[in-house]
């Protein structure tokens, strides 16, 4: 009789150690998982609701820097643009007197809103003179920005010193909504 209880008690003992795991596979393990997930998913939001009311509190800088921005654009006509563009160039080789070689100007058409004026740029001059005239074109404000620099030495002291620049210009497709 005592041999029949103990093969009753384990047999139950078994029965709940398997109605456990099947329990703890079933229900506890996707609840965990789920409740995880959320914890996640609230801090995500939790963030994006932060950056949202900090768009919000700066709504009115940035509205006034994309004006200033699309404001300052190339012109629509393309030779206007062509034009101004080359005007720039003028006028920082002559503030920062440095000798510009060549310009090679190209557009890209990137989208339906808006081309890319491209132009590769080489000069020469001294060191005091090219970092004068990278300042000047990244002070003025026509919506040029400078791709990539390239400077290398001319002669064995360092003096003459050549850039090659390239500087890609916006300009906005007027294509009203």
């Amino acid at each position: 009789m005592q041999i029949k209880n103990r093969q009753h008690m384990l047999a139950f003992v078994a029965a709940a150690g398997i109605g456990l795991l099947v329990a703890d596979r079933m229900v506890v393990t996707p609840l965990r998982d789920a409740w995880r997930d959320r914890t996640a998913r609230i801090v995500e939001l939790r963030k994006a609701v932060t950056q949202g009311a900090q768009l919000r509190g700066r709504e009115q800088i940035i509205r006034d820097r994309w004006n200033s921005m699309s404001t300052n654009t190339l012109p629509e006509n393309i030779s206007a643009a062509e034009n101004e563009v080359l005007r720039a160039f003028d006028r920082w080789s002559q503030d920062s007197r440095i000798s510009i070689a060549s310009i090679k100007p190209q557009w890209k058409q990137a989208d339906d809103d808006y081309m890319t004026y491209e132009c590769r740029a080489d000069a020469f001059g001294s060191l005091q003179a090219i970092t004068r005239f990278i300042y000047e074109i990244e002070k003025d404000p026509l919506a040029l920005k400078i791709e990539s620099v390239e400077i290398n030495a001319r002669d064995n002291t360092g003096q003459q010193l050549s850039l090659g620049l390239q500087v890609s210009g916006l300009r906005l497709n007027s294509a009203k909504p």
